[in-house]
């Protein structure tokens, strides 16, 4: 990370709430044509969530603490705030003096742009603004945000309006917190009601919808020069497994999430 840091563009997108099991499944059904053609190998990286719940989960991964690779460990970590001691830290880890990956960045010219979408990132009650306010820039509209059918069409449009407005020197950090994968998610499957209500076929449908519009996101990331993007779950969500529904909660189907970090090339 320290040849990208400072020559590329960077890239966070969570896809809040998606589950392990319904990601790699469409990847592998053929489901997701525009995501699995940037995943390594085509497939989905299996790992462990830092967070059970969508501001437990940022609050570390904007910390350094990226979801950690299923197997046994240390993992070395791409990014980290100088800690005596840290077993994660590596000679290629990007280190920063600062508490947050958001002003380590900004130490070395980034601009730090969040365009969020659950209400975590939503700025109508104090909490809402805790993870904002870590950026350089903010985004977040009703239209972004669970209840909205076009989320991520809404989210997508304001990224390539932020990413155009940049100077074309400024490098960039660009965050997105996908809502349309968070209940309620039941319109993105034909012939669902509210009435029935979320179900692991809606999630999956809501995965979907959002691989339809993902390439614009990534040609918009790309557009200035190559970008170096990671895409991943912040944790997942139960539909009744073992009598479960939700997260914030110690389940399989919370804490196991989907994973990838690729490069996107300019124009691409």
């Amino acid at each position: 990370m320290n040849a990208v840091v400072g020559s590329h563009d960077l890239l966070l997108v969570t896809l809040d709430t998606l589950r392990h099991d319904v990601a790699v499944e469409l990847a592998a059904a053929g489901r997701l044509p525009n995501l699995a053609r940037h995943l390594p190998g085509g497939v989905w990286e299996k790992r462990h969530a830092p967070g059970s719940f969508t501001y437990a989960s940022h609050q570390a991964i904007f910390a350094g603490f990226l979801p950690t690779p299923a197997s046994p460990g240390p993992h070395p970590r791409l990014f980290a705030a100088r800690f005596a001691g840290s077993e994660t830290t590596a000679g290629r880890t990007f280190v920063y003096d600062s508490p947050d990956l958001l002003s380590g960045l900004e130490a070395v010219g980034y601009r730090t742009v969040c365009i969020g979408g659950v209400g975590f990132f939503n700025r109508m009650p104090p909490l809402g603004s805790v993870l904002p306010d870590l950026f350089t820039e903010s985004h977040w509209e009703p239209e972004f945000g669970v209840a909205s059918p076009t989320s991520f069409e809404a989210q997508t449009a304001r990224a390539e309006k932020v990413v155009a407005d940049l100077p074309a020197d400024q490098r960039l950090f660009l965050f997105v917190n996908v809502s349309a994968l968070h209940q309620p998610n039941w319109f993105h499957q034909p012939g669902a009601t509210a009435g029935a209500g979320d179900s692991r076929a809606t999630h999956a449908a809501a995965l979907e919808y959002v691989d339809r519009h993902i390439g614009r996101l990534f040609a918009a990331a790309s557009s200035r020069r190559r970008c170096f993007a990671i895409v991943c779950s912040d944790h997942g969500t139960a539909y009744g497994d073992d009598g479960y529904t939700g997260h914030r909660l110690g389940h399989e189907a919370v804490w196991t999430v989907p994973y990838a970090h690729f490069f996107l090339e300019p124009g691409a």
